[in-house]
């Protein structure tokens, strides 16, 4: 019987501590009223693979910098600052039948697992059915409150089209979040792009003033309110001048990182094309009904992290398909054409305005390709890389550089028609339509052109190297530049037929350049 009741104990307090034990795990933590926001955030990314050689960037390295984030905090959301479908190389190419135009980019940024995204001025730069065509293939939110379609008589927000459920671009968002400990907030969104370069089928409203607008009216609904936008820094400083309770300013267009901190508003921007991202925490306290950022952190995005293997299939899939479009076209893309130098300024806020060593480098080329030419031409908006080009340096670099490409015609043009050409050319400064020449020099105090230090002639007849693109008349205020004009005289045979002459292809021409000096 003693064996028995002792059994019949330890059976007892077995079961009293299974009980406790049980009683401790499904005990919750207590709300603390306290609860963490992170964006990691991106702007004017053009490449889905890795730059600089395959050193820095790459949408797989942003999958996996997302999720280690994510992990610690899952209230963690990808943010890209707009401009991603265009200007890219693969807008030059083909694929199914079909124009890429972004398709690339969107897919991986959906494999990327991106969040919310605002227009740049470059979604613009594609036709209305290819943006549409993006569009539909997103699957993260746009957020954009100046930015509305023009669609037949009306002005609209831009939506999915053929989408059951697909709802408007809103112009603010409100998303709500939750911790583990059961702390609640609201995250309000305003999205803003600067109207440069505007498509026909786009409408804008004023950036700062919709802002204002729209801020009012989320504020009191909301425990803070974040704006992503797309436009100059002096815009997002005058932004946070206007609007000093913003939690912070996620901003793009800049393409070298800016950081900075007008009032208590955080403005950031990121390196272009992924090099690096910035971390921001927005930390609520409901109890105190506040909201405070720490310092944001820029994180590089280099060797150091690695390839998420989903967004990289993707990645890998374009890359395959541009490598054959490419080799079509006689390219070798992963052939490295300057190893080491200084460099290379392709930024449009100085190649629209001024010569820098990557004009210079294209107008040297085209001299290469065209030896008995007396001057050489080229419109600045043939190169699209709009960014800072670093060794070493590949022909896909020279490629993305200028994704049009085109062939190299020469010319005899009268001495008055080239003066009238350059002249136009510095007038259309600050647009895709300011030229880039050699090796005339301009005397910007007597306003004249120097031709081997002599001012041209207006009668004389000079041998002239242009591309094919400006010789069509199609430049802004360059219509008269074209083959009837009878102050062209001549018309050298072309070579843009023959395959592998550098005259074919203006990036062809710069790489055999480059190549010729190994």
């Amino acid at each position: 019987m003693k064996k028995y009741i002792q059994l019949f104990t330890v059976t007892i307090l077995l079961v009293n501590a299974s009980c406790k034990t049980t009683r401790n795990i499904t005990t919750t933590t207590k709300d603390d009223g306290k609860i963490e926001i992170v964006f990691v955030q991106v702007n004017d990314v053009y490449e889905i693979a890795p730059v600089a050689g395959g050193k820095e960037g790459g949408m797989a390295r942003v999958a996996t910098l997302k999720k280690q984030y994510k992990q610690a905090n899952p209230n963690t959301f990808l943010v890209m600052s707009g401009d991603f479908v265009s200007p890219s190389v693969y807008n030059s190419l083909k694929y199914q039948g079909k124009s890429i135009r972004g398709a690339q980019m969107i897919e991986s940024m959906n494999a990327a697992g991106m969040d919310f995204v605002v227009f740049g001025n470059h979604e613009f730069d594609i036709s209305e059915k290819e943006l549409q065509e993006r569009i539909n293939e997103s699957t993260f939110t746009w957020v954009s409150s100046n930015t509305f379609h023009k669609f037949k008589d009306s002005i609209v927000a831009f939506t999915k089209t053929g989408i059951p459920g697909a709802v408007p671009f809103p112009e603010t968002f409100i998303m709500n979040v939750r911790d583990n400990d059961g702390t609640t907030a609201k995250i309000g969104f305003i999205g803003l792009t600067l109207s440069s370069n505007p498509a026909e089928y786009v409408s804008y409203k004023d950036p700062l003033v919709t802002a204002k607008t729209l801020y009012d009216r989320l504020k009191d609904s909301v425990d803070a309110v974040v704006a992503i936008t797309h436009q100059a820094i002096d815009d997002d400083m005058t932004l946070a001048k206007e609007l000093p309770k913003l939690a912070a300013i996620l901003g793009g267009h800049e393409h070298s990182m800016v950081f900075n901190k007008t009032g208590n508003v955080y403005i950031t921007k990121a390196h272009s094309n992924a090099r690096s991202a910035y971390v921001i925490k927005v930390r609520v306290d409901k109890n105190k009904h506040n909201f405070t950022v720490p310092r944001p952190e820029l994180k590089s995005i280099d060797t150091t992290v690695a390839f998420d293997s989903t967004a990289n299939v993707v990645v890998q899939k374009w890359v395959k398909i541009a490598q054959d479009n490419y080799a079509s076209l006689g390219f070798d893309a992963q052939k490295i054409v300057l190893q080491t130098g200084e460099p290379l300024e392709g930024r449009e806020t100085e190649t629209r305005a001024t010569s820098t060593n990557f004009t210079r480098l294209i107008t040297q080329a085209i001299a290469f390709a065209c030896p008995q030419a007396d001057a050489v031409l080229f419109n600045s908006g043939s190169l699209r890389l709009d960014d800072i080009l670093t060794p070493p340096i590949s022909q896909y670099d020279i490629i993305r550089s200028l994704p049009f490409g085109g062939g190299i015609t020469e010319v005899d043009m009268k001495g008055s028609l080239l003066i009238q050409v350059l002249q136009t050319g510095m007038k259309n400064s600050n647009s895709g339509g300011f030229l880039q020449f050699q090796p005339v020099v301009y005397n910007k105090s007597a306003n004249t052109f120097l031709l081997n230090n002599a001012p041209i002639d207006p009668a004389k007849t000079y041998r002239v190297a242009i591309t094919e693109f400006l010789l069509s008349g199609k430049e802004a205020n360059l219509s008269f530049l074209n083959t009837k004009n009878p102050e062209i005289t001549k018309v050298y045979s072309s070579q843009t037929a023959v395959a592998g002459d550098p005259k074919s292809d203006i990036r062809l021409a710069i790489i055999k350049y480059l190549e010729s000096k190994q």
